[in-house]
C-alpha cells in the first residue's frame, strides 16, 4: 500500500493516509441506503476466532506479513504508513482505541478514567494514568511525556518535522493534577475530539528534542510500553521482531516473538504455502485458493478441476501425447519439454495447495471506503452539473456486488462521507444529491450545454479578447450577486443540511447555471436541433475488460466514420445529420414516459425523499433523445471526455473492473472515458495528489473523529502565494466555505448529539457537492494459520496482542515446531 507524501511543516493531516488501489485493499464495500433518520445496523462483525486467555497456549511465534518495512515508527511523521500503525499498536500507548463499533473506547491498561472536568471559562480534561503503567525503562508514564508531545505537535516549533497537529494546537496547558498520576489538559478553546489526543503516546526522550523526533525514531523506538518490546530491525531479512515485554503490567502476551514480515501483495500465497508467514492480508483470487484446498481435502489433497492443465481437454491431451511419442524428433522433443515443464507445474501447484489447507480465510469489511474521486479544479467537472451527471449515472449497487458479491459480504452502497454502517451518527446522506436517474443526469447535461452536436460546433463567444472578457466579468458579477440574494432565503435549509439548500449555497466561487437570457422555448428548441442533428451517432458498448495503456471508451471507431476527437484536440468531430423521424419518434416517447410536456421541455420532477434542488435539472431542459442516448456529448468543437486513471497492479484487478463499469455507464450518457493506467507506485503522488486526472478511485481509512480527520480530506482549497493550490488532503479540489464552517462547529462542540447532527450536515453537504462519491466499505481478507485464535480480519476494532496465539498446547505444538 502507498501512501502521498506530505511535506515538513504543520499540516493537518487524516490519521491514517490515503488507502491506496494495491492488493486486496482495491477490494469494495457495505453501506447504507436511503434512509432519513441514523441507521442501527451493526454492520459486518469482526472475524478474528475469538477464545477465552485460558484456551490460548503460551509461547510460539507468529509471523504477520506486511507490505513493506515501516519507513518510520514515528506515527506522527509524513511517511508513517501501515505498517508503522500496525507495529506501533503493539509497543505503544493507545488511550483510546477504537471497539468493534467504531467508537473510541478507554483502554484501562493506560487510562483509570479521562474526562471533562469543566467547561467554562475554558474546557479541562482530567487523565487519571493507571499505576502500574511505565515505560520499558521502568519509568513511569506521567505529564511530561504529555508535555513533550503537545509541544513537538502544536505547531509553533518547525524545527519537529510534523505531519499532522489538529488538536495540539487548541491546548493551551498541561500541568500535573493532584499526583503524579494526573494530567490537566486546559484547551484554548472547545475541541470534541479530545480522545484523539497522546495516541499513541510516544516517551519525553522521543519528543522531547527535534532530532529524536525527527530521526532518531525513525529507525528504532528504545524505550516502549505496550504488551511487546522492539527487539531488533533487519533489512536484509526484511523482518521487525517484538519480544514479549518483561515490564507490561496488563495481560501478559501469549506470543514469546511476534514477527512482521515484508512479503510483497503478489507473493502472499506461496509465503503462505512456505510456511513464512502466519497471517496475512489477500486478495480475492488467494482466497479462492485456500477455499478450493480446504474443499478437496477429501480428495487426497489433490486439485479438483483447477491448477495448472486443468483447462486441456481429453483431445488436447490425446494430440500432446502423440506428438511428444511420433516420429518427427524435433516435435517430439517440443512436445516432451512441454509435458514435462507442465507435470512439474502440477506437482507444485498440488504440494502449495497440500499446504494451504492449514489455513483459513477470515473475513469482514475493513474501517476503509472507496470512492469515486471527481477532480473539480478544472475542465468539465469544474462544472458542477456536471459533476453531479456524472454521479447520478452511477449504479452504486451494482458496483458494490462486482466486489462484494462474490465475497459473499453485503454488497450495499456506502451512504455516507464520514462514518461507516455500524458507527455511532451513520446515516445515508446520498439523497442530498439524488438517486441513479440516467434522465436526470443527461438533463443536467444539457443544461450545462453538453450537447449530441457540441462536438461539431465552432466555440459560441467569438468576440475579441478583452471584450469577451468584460462579458464573463460582468456575468460573474451578476450571479454572485444572485448567489447572495439566495442566502438570506435560504439560510435555514443549508442548516438544517436539507435538499433545498444544499446547492444554493453562498461560498460556492462561480455560478455555473446557463445565461437566462433566452426563453425556455428558444433553448429548448436549440436543444431539440442539435438533438436532431447527431440522433442516428450510435457507438457501440464498450468492452468490460481492456488492455493496460491507454484507450477511450465510447470512441469507438468504426470502418469508415471520422475520428473523434479527445478533451482540448483541435479539431472537431463532424456527424451525419439524421433523418428528422428519428428526433420525432425519441421526443414522442419522452412525452409517453411523461418526462417531456407538450412544449418539448423537461416535465418538472417529483420532489424525491432528501433530494437537493441543484441534483435535478431547471425546468425547461431539454434531455436528449432515446435514439441519441449513447453518441458522445460535446461543447464549442470538443467532445465530453474524462480522463480516468486507475492503478495496474496485478493486486488492482478488482478495482479495475469497477472502472471499466464506471465508464459504460458514462458512455449510456453521453460521457467518454480516456482511461490510463498507471504503476501502483506513481498512481497516487504523480496523480491524485497532483491533480492530473478527472475520474479516480481511491480509499480513505474510517475514523472515530470526523470533525477532526475529515476536514482537511473536504476543506475548500485556497490559493498559495506562489499561485498554486493549497488543498491539504482534498484531492478532489472541491469545497465551500459552508462546509468547512460545519466541521469547525462539530470540532468544538462538546455535546455529541449535537456534534453528530452537524456532521450529517456537512454530509449533505459534500454529497451535493459531488466531489466524492463513496461506492463501497472494502472487504477485508486475511489468510490465518487455522490454529491461530484472536487475530483475523479485525474490521472497526485494533488488535490486542497480548492475547494472540494458538490454540491450546496440542493444536499449537512446541514452540521448536512453530518456529519458521
Amino acid at each position: 500500500m502507498s501512501h502521498v507524501g506530505v511535506p515538513r511543516g504543520t499540516v493537518r493531516k487524516r490519521r491514517s493516509l490515503a488507502l491506496l488501489t494495491a492488493g486486496v485493499l482495491t477490494i469494495p464495500v457495505l453501506a447504507g441506503c436511503s434512509s432519513g433518520g441514523e441507521e442501527t445496523s451493526r454492520g459486518v462483525p469482526q472475524d478474528i476466532a475469538p477464545a477465552a486467555r485460558e484456551t490460548v497456549a503460551d509461547g510460539s511465534t507468529v509471523n504477520w506479513a506486511v507490505d513493506a518495512l515501516p519507513a518510520t515508527f514515528n506515527a506522527f511523521q509524513a511517511d508513517a504508513d501501515s505498517a508503522t500503525t500496525r507495529i506501533t499498536g503493539a509497543l505503544l500507548p493507545t488511550l483510546f482505541p477504537m471497539d468493534r463499533t467504531g467508537r473510541p473506547k478507554l483502554n484501562p491498561d493506560y487510562l483509570e478514567s479521562a474526562k471533562v472536568i469543566e467547561r467554562e471559562p475554558r474546557q479541562v480534561v482530567l487523565y487519571k494514568l493507571n499505576q502500574q503503567a511505565v515505560w520499558s525503562d521502568g519509568r513511569e508514564i506521567g505529564a511530561p511525556d504529555f508535555v513533550a508531545q503537545w509541544r513537538a505537535l502544536r505547531g509553533k516549533d518547525s524545527a519537529f518535522w510534523t505531519a499532522r497537529n489538529a488538536g495540539y494546537e487548541r491546548i493551551e496547558k498541561i500541568e500535573r493534577g493532584a499526583d503524579d498520576l494526573q494530567v490537566r489538559v486546559t484547551f484554548s478553546k472547545p475541541y470534541a475530539d479530545w480522545r484523539a489526543l497522546f495516541s499513541p503516546l510516544y516517551p519525553k526522550e522521543i519528543t522531547g528534542s527535534p532530532d529524536a523526533f525527527n530521526d532518531g525514531a525513525r529507525t528504532t523506538l528504545k524505550n516502549t510500553a505496550g504488551p511487546f518490546v522492539l527487539r531488533g530491525v533487519s533489512k536484509s531479512k526484511g523482518t521487525v521482531t517484538l519480544a514479549r515485554n518483561p515490564r507490561w503490567w496488563g495481560d501478559r502476551a501469549k506470543l514469546d516473538t511476534l514477527v512482521f514480515r515484508e512479503v510483497a501483495a503478489k507473493d502472499r500465497t506461496q509465503a503462505l504455502a512456505d510456511g513464512t508467514v502466519d497471517v496475512a492480508d489477500i486478495d480475492a483470487a488467494t482466497a479462492d485458493r485456500i477455499a478450493l484446498a480446504r474443499r478437496d481435502r477429501g480428495n487426497n489433497g489433490q486439485p479438483l478441476n483447477h491448477g495448472p492443465g486443468s483447462e486441456i481437454t481429453p483431445a488436447q491431451a490425446l494430440r500432446s501425447w502423440a506428438q511428444a511419442h511420433g516420429s518427427d524428433e524435433d516435435v517430439a522433443e517440443i512436445a516432451q519439454a512441454a509435458r514435462e515443464k507442465n507435470r512439474k507445474a502440477v506437482v507444485a501447484y498440488a504440494a502449495e495447495q497440500k499446504a494451504l489447507r492449514d489455513f483459513v480465510v477470515r473475513k469482514s469489511l475493513e474501517p476503509a471506503y472507496t470512492q469515486l474521486a471527481l477532480n473539480g479544479e478544472s475542465g468539465p467537472l469544474a462544472d458542477d452539473r456536471v459533476r453531479r451527471a456524472v454521479a447520478r449515472a452511477l449504479d452504486r449497487e451494482e458496483l458494490a456486488r462486482t466486489v462484494l458479491g462474490p465475497l459473499g459480504l453485503p454488497a450495499k452502497p456506502l451512504g455516507s462521507h464520514l462514518a461507516l454502517a455500524g458507527q455511532p451518527g451513520y446515516q445515508d446522506g446520498s439523497g442530498a444529491l439524488g438517486e441513479q436517474n440516467t434522465k436526470e443526469a443527461q438533463a443536467l447535461l444539457a443544461d450545462a450545454g453538453w450537447t449530441r452536436g457540441g462536438a461539431a460546433e465552432p466555440p459560441k463567444d467569438t468576440k475579441a479578447g478583452s471584450e469577451a472578457e468584460k462579458k464573463d466579468s460582468k456575468d460573474n458579477k451578476e450571479d454572485k450577486g444572485d448567489e447572495e440574494d439566495k442566502d438570506n432565503s435560504t439560510k435555514k435549509d443549508a442548516e438544517d443540511g436539507t435538499k433545498k439548500g444544499s446547492d444554493k449555497e453562498t461560498d460556492k466561487e462561480t455560478d455555473k447555471e446557463t445565461d437566462k437570457g433566452s426563453t425556455d422555448k428558444e433553448a429548448a428548441a436549440e436543444r431539440d436541433k442539435a438533438d436532431q442533428a447527431s440522433a442516428d451517432r450510435d457507438s457501440e458498448d464498450s468492452a468490460a475488460s481492456r488492455d493496460e495503456g491507454l484507450y477511450i471508451v465510447g470512441d469507438d471507431n468504426k470502418p469508415g466514420a471520422p475520428a473523434p476527437a479527445t478533451v482540448g484536440s483541435a479539431s472537431a468531430v463532424h456527424v451525419l445529420a439524421p433523418a428528422r423521424t428519428a428526433g420525432a419518434q425519441g421526443t414522442a416517447l419522452l412525452r409517453q414516459a411523461g418526462v417531456l410536456g407538450e412544449d418539448g421541455t423537461v416535465a418538472a420532477p417529483e420532489k424525491k425523499p432528501g433530494g437537493a434542488a441543484g441534483a435535478y435539472a431547471p425546468v425547461g431542459t431539454a434531455a436528449p433523445a432515446p435514439a441519441a442516448a449513447k453518441g458522445q456529448l460535446g461543447k464549442d468543437g470538443k467532445t465530453l471526455t474524462l480522463r480516468f486513471v486507475l492503478p495496474s497492479g496485478p493486486g488492482s484487478q478488482s478495482l479495475r473492473s469497477v472502472g471499466d463499469k464506471i465508464a459504460v455507464m458514462l458512455e449510456k450518457i453521453g460521457i467518454g472515458t480516456e482511461i490510463t493506467k498507471v504503476p501502483d507506485e506513481s498512481y497516487f503522488k504523480d496523480h491524485i495528489a497532483s491533480g492530473a486526472y478527472d475520474l479516480a478511485l481511491y480509499s480513505w481509512p474510517a475514523t472515530a473523529y470526523p470533525a477532526t480527520d475529515g476536514r482537511p480530506i473536504y476543506a475548500k482549497p485556497e490559493p498559495a502565494t506562489d499561485g498554486s493550490l493549497l488543498v491539504e488532503q482534498n484531492y478532489t479540489r472541491v469545497g465551500t466555505d459552508h462546509i468547512d464552517q460545519l466541521f469547525d462547529k462539530a470540532a468544538a462542540e462538546l455535546d455529541e448529539k449535537a456534534a453528530r447532527e452537524l456532521m450529517k450536515q456537512a454530509d449533505a453537504r459534500i454529497w451535493a457537492a459531488a466531489g466524492s462519491i463513496p461506492l463501497f466499505q472494502r472487504p477485508q481478507l486475511v489468510a490465518v494459520d487455522k490454529k491461530l485464535a484472536n487475530v483475523g480480519a479485525f474490521g472497526f476494532a485494533a488488535p490486542r496482542y497480548q492475547d494472540i496465539g494458538f490454540k491450546n498446547r496440542q493444536a499449537a505444538g512446541s514452540p521448536a515446531d512453530r518456529k519458521k
